[in-house]
């Protein structure tokens, strides 16, 4: 994942977690959009991905990635959240600068896949 073209982040999609849901993520990739902030804890943006709910959870941790699928976004957590609406777990980031807690609304997002 990119930041505004310039900070790189691993972001790791575990397909054994939701593999549909990683699936037709993966067949969308490249994706880019605005980020948004919910509270401190969960950085966000939205994507047109169409996928349904797939094992289904409420709580998530530091390091967390999420799919809601209501919005089409993508949910990076900063922090702890036991979340009001169920979202799909779909992998994992390694952010160990917490460059995620200095993102600001309205930044660029942009999830790809690297090639090595």
């Amino acid at each position: 994942m990119e930041i505004n073209g310039k900070v790189k982040l691993s972001c790791d999609l575990k397909r054994h977690l939701s593999p549909r849901t990683v699936g037709t993520i993966m067949r969308s990739l490249p994706l880019e959009g605005n980020s948004h902030l919910l509270g401190q804890s969960i950085v966000y943006f939205e994507t047109d991905v169409d996928s349904g709910i797939e094992r289904a959870r409420t709580e998530f941790v530091k390091g967390d990635v999420a799919f809601l699928p209501s919005t089409g976004s993508f949910c990076f957590y900063v922090g702890n959240v036991k979340s009001a609406k169920k979202m799909t777990p779909i992998g994992k980031f390694t952010d160990t600068d917490n460059v995620l807690k200095n993102v600001k609304s309205g930044d660029v997002l942009r999830l790809y896949e690297e090639t090595t």
